[in-house]
């Protein structure tokens, strides 16, 4: 994978350049030491992942993802563990690493990254096509395959794909977490997030500003907390 390195920090960048260069699947073509030299780049040059400062002079970290129309994967790397939540916000976010990071860390992001890729590529023929009762089709390799709606405990987007989770399996599709939120039953499913829609009838815990559904921890936005509370049976 192609990356580059946003730092202010010399000493991060040579540390993060030190840690690609133990990974045969990385090349670093660029180290900035700013959000806008990095953006000028970009305009010029495509890549597959960028190594992200939080913390930044006048531009940070957020400020500069927003300035992005279609944003390569991202790995956050920082000081502050305060902005795990809000990294949950964007669908490139592939990892959050707090500074200092060690190598076996790092290896766990890389894996992360290089997972998200051949997930979308094996995935590429799967479409959400049809909903009939209690029954959603997906198009995958020209079949329809039934899936159960009420089996539907997690729906989660990312990039131009979504992960639909059931009770008995997984599965990942090419489309838009809009397309499939308007073929879910309102009554059973809520949008939670710009990124996740739940099934309410399989929350097994609330805490602050996150449920937990199966194994999964899902964060709530504070624009969708008011419906989520409306929907639950509070004593």
């Amino acid at each position: 994978m192609n990356c580059i390195i946003i730092d202010d920090e010399a000493t991060a960048r040579a540390i993060i350049g030190q840690l690609c260069s133990n990974v045969e699947s990385l090349n670093v073509l660029e180290e900035f030491p700013n959000a806008i030299q990095a953006i000028k780049y970009l305009n010029q040059n495509e890549i597959d992942l960028i190594f992200l400062d939080i913390h930044m002079p006048d531009f940070t970290g957020f400020d500069f993802i927003e300035t992005l129309k279609n944003p390569p994967k991202i790995i956050l790397t920082t000081s502050d563990a305060n902005f795990a939540i809000q990294a949950f916000e964007y669908d490139c976010i592939v990892d959050y690493l707090v500074k200092p990071i060690t190598p076996e860390r790092f290896q766990k992001a890389i894996q992360k990254a290089e997972s998200k890729t051949s997930v979308s590529a094996s995935s590429n023929s799967e479409k959400v096509e049809t909903t009939s009762g209690n029954d959603l089709y997906v198009n995958i390799d020209r079949r329809l395959i039934k899936i159960d709606i009420p089996s539907i405990y997690l729906v989660e987007a990312k990039g131009d794909y979504i992960h639909v989770k059931t009770e008995n399996q997984n599965y990942t599709v090419h489309s838009t977490l809009k397309k499939i939120e308007d073929k879910l039953p309102n009554d059973l499913f809520l949008k939670v997030h710009r990124s996740f829609i739940i099934n309410v009838d399989k929350i097994i815990d609330i805490e602050d500003n996150s449920v937990l559904i199966k194994k999964d921890v899902i964060p709530v936005s504070r624009s969708n907390r008011p419906e989520l509370m409306k929907r639950l049976n509070l004593l």
